[in-house]
């Protein structure tokens, strides 16, 4: 089994994005959904575990973005953020994210 953790960055302001809405998927649908903490993590997201396979994580950003009084296009360009992702049979990955209104990365962490 593995566990997962995150992290969301927002890379105008350089600070954690806290009140990120999240949700886990994986084959058998959603596993998990929570919201980011003041450090822009959800903790409970690491007492998972997580069997060998294929996942996604999904940022809703946009509606984050409002919250924080950003201006954003109609609709915005980016809505939700998908992150899939493969897990192996056990370990720990940590899957960021840093996002800006246009413009989103990620890669696989510690």
């Amino acid at each position: 089994m593995s566990s997962l953790s995150t992290h969301v960055l927002n890379t105008v302001s350089g600070r954690p994005a806290q009140g990120v809405t999240l949700r886990l998927r994986g084959a058998q649908g959603i596993l998990f959904t929570g919201v980011t903490d003041a450090d822009g993590r959800c903790p409970a997201l690491r007492s998972l575990e997580l069997a060998a396979g294929a996942y996604c994580l999904e940022f809703e950003v946009a509606a984050y973005f409002r919250q924080q009084g950003t201006p954003l296009a109609d609709p915005p360009f980016l809505d939700c953020v998908p992150i899939h992702f493969g897990l192996g049979g056990s370990g720990h990955a940590h899957v960021p994210l840093l996002v800006a209104p246009y413009a989103y990365s990620t890669y696989r962490g510690s």
